[in-house]
């Protein structure tokens, strides 16, 4: 059966202007990092997929090495894209990065221009796609010159292979590093993909910070993990379950359980409660609240292993604004909480 798409998929999601580019985004985009690789059901995916597209997701974000096995969820995804998205290419914004392991040798991670190039080309074929939307630099490569993988993104975006550059995971300084690289290239920088959530604010923290650096760069932020790996929900309050990350040790460790965490993870609870919300979709009305009189967020990426958390998620952007009390009383509890897994890729 042709797939249709509902008619009204544009009434009521938000959409938000990425920096000072010509793009936007949906508030709230869908990540593909865990739940479409090969150990889910591929009719749970499509399900998930068709209902975000219906909901007015037009953004669905890979990697190569997202899976498992890697590369699985882009050899999925292409899947999808020629049964059901094909004839609405142009109404979706399809992105996906290079940084992290994907192949054995010298030249399957990092940063140089070769692993780069290679990585996007492998994903253009598993996907099926003659070029992507947005194309990262998964993370900042301690030992390649930053000249040579922005060179390189410059280069994916003058071939049509991409239409935007983007990177992740880097500190304000190498942000504002690579945004100079780019900008004197002709290729400017579209979009930051930071961890940030109430348990993880790095991009808060310094002068200038992270949202201070991409205001001045004109570069748009797409917030990761805004519930921090699963945390900023219900599912741990009263112990760890067996189908949860935790369990299976995805991305989510015991010791980010700690009765520290716990304390604050409730004591945010209350407030969602107050507000008449769910944990997570205050979680997620949080990244996207307006701060310093501007909207530094763009988009907030979530995952989704279903459609009913996938729809219970969404409705995060039909929440009520903040008050000033009540961003108050989450500050309270909303602190660095050590939960920070790619911390390290900063320091490069």
């Amino acid at each position: 059966m042709i797939y249709i798409p509902a008619q009204d998929r544009y009434d009521s999601m938000p959409y938000r202007r990425v920096g000072r580019s010509g793009l936007k985004l949906p508030a709230v985009s869908l990540g593909l990092w865990h739940n479409f690789g090969d150990d889910k059901p591929f009719e749970t995916q499509r399900a998930i997929l068709r209902r975000a597209f219906e909901l007015g997701v037009t953004h669905f974000d890979l990697a190569n090495n997202y899976g498992p096995p890697s590369g699985s969820a882009e050899t999925n995804f292409g899947r999808h894209l020629r049964d059901d998205f094909k004839p609405y290419r142009d109404e979706l914004v399809i992105s996906t990065k290079a940084g992290y392991h994907m192949w054995p040798g010298p030249y399957g991670e990092w940063g140089s221009r070769k692993y780069l190039l290679s990585s996007l080309d492998q994903s253009l074929e598993r996907m099926g796609l003659d070029y992507v939307d947005i194309f990262y630099s998964h993370r900042p490569d301690p030992h390649t010159p930053l000249e040579e993988t922005m060179g390189a993104l410059d280069t994916a975006v003058r071939s049509g292979r991409a239409l935007y550059a983007g990177i992740s995971s880097y500190s304000p300084d190498k942000t504002l590093e690579a945004a100079a690289i780019l900008r004197d290239l002709g290729t400017p920088l579209l979009i930051h993909q930071p961890s940030y959530s109430m348990l993880n604010r790095w991009t808060e923290q310094g002068e200038p910070n992270l949202f201070q650096t991409l205001e001045q760069v004109g570069a748009g932020a797409i917030a990761f993990s805004p519930l921090a790996q699963g945390l900023l929900t219900t599912r741990y309050l009263h112990g760890v379950p067996e189908d949860s990350r935790a369990a299976a040790g995805k991305s989510l460790v015991d010791t980010q359980l700690s009765e520290e965490n716990l304390t604050r993870i409730r004591g945010l609870s209350e407030i969602a409660t107050q507000r008449g919300q769910t944990l997570a979709q205050m979680a997620i009305s949080w990244v996207l609240r307006p701060q310093n009189k501007g909207i530094p967020v763009t988009s907030a990426l979530i995952g989704a292993s279903s459609v009913r958390q996938l729809e219970d998620n969404l409705a995060a952007i039909s929440g009520p604004d903040f008050t000033n009390d009540e961003l108050d009383r989450i500050d309270e509890f909303a602190v660095e909480s050590d939960i920070n897994l790619w911390a390290k890729a900063l320091q490069a």
